[in-house]
């Protein structure tokens, strides 16, 4: 009901697009009724947010000496509509995917889309990471679900999920592991926002990017909404986002920028820690 009226007032100034986001983009059925329900357009911007995922994996990957083809990828949360969608985008691009959630049943289904990679399921979240090269964390869990113990040197992590996946105690614990912030976007332009989102000025979630970027665009249309988020939407909003000049902002973990030289001494340590095994 409070967002509806949210909805209104936008509507009132004039907006003619309005995004949702972090709990507002999962609660119910991820936007869907609200945009049926409103005169202007509404986005969950989960499109932007799956795509800034898979590329920040990525990239993580690759400067933690992670060939991204051979890597082993657990998705944890794989039965949401994130993580649906994230599994699809890996499908082909990794040796193995890993498909982590409570229920067994959605596992299977979820499973069943993908048609390119070798694939198992896990409802035990350390279980389904324990031999991961990279951890993709989109689960709605109010607590954090991945501990220090659960993640092997040299893992990468990706957690977009708010409340966060993974355990402070990882980055207090693991000095071998990197746990990257996923969906943190730098937007063009000199941009403020007049709040603080605790990210450096002139960056915002990808969500809300995905708002800026249809409005941009002109595209006044309920672009994502619902529990099913095509790959189709997902490559297209990527497009988009490089057409304004949106772009992943540097690494972040915990709140704070990491560095090329903090990323080389986590890839040191767990390289150090496979000698001595």
């Amino acid at each position: 009901k409070k967002i509806m009226e949210c909805i209104d007032i936008a509507e009132k100034k004039g907006a003619k697009i309005v995004g949702l986001g972090a709990f507002t983009s999962v609660v119910g059925d991820a936007g869907k009724t609200l945009a049926e329900r409103a005169n202007i357009a509404v986005t969950s911007g989960n499109s932007y947010t799956i795509a800034t995922a898979i590329e920040g994996s990525m990239r993580a990957g690759r400067i933690m000496g992670v060939d991204p083809e051979n890597a082993k990828i657990s998705i944890v949360g794989a039965t949401g509509s994130i993580g649906k969608t994230c599994t699809r985008m890996y499908d082909g691009k990794c040796a193995r995917i890993t498909l982590v959630g409570r229920d067994l049943d959605k596992l299977e289904a979820a499973m069943a889309g993908i048609k390119k990679t070798p694939a198992r399921i896990s409802a035990d979240v350390q279980n389904g990471i324990a031999d991961a090269d990279i951890v993709v964390a989109v689960s709605s869990s109010v607590d954090a679900i991945i501990m220090p113990s659960y993640l092997k040197p040299g893992a990468v992590v990706c957690d977009v999920a708010r409340p966060r996946d993974v355990s402070v105690k990882v980055a207090e614990e693991r000095d071998d592991v990197l746990v990257i912030e996923g969906g943190v976007v730098k937007v063009p332009g000199d941009v403020d926002f007049h709040f603080d989102f605790g990210f450096p000025k002139g960056t915002a979630y990808a969500c809300m990017s995905e708002t800026m970027i249809l409005a941009l665009e002109k595209r006044y249309e309920s672009y994502t909404t619902g529990r099913d988020i095509s790959v189709e939407k997902v490559n297209e909003i990527s497009e988009l986002a490089r057409k304004h000049g949106f772009e992943m902002a540097g690494f972040r973990s915990f709140e704070r920028a990491v560095s090329e030289e903090e990323v080389e001494q986590i890839r040191r340590n767990a390289f150090e820690e496979e000698i001595i095994e």
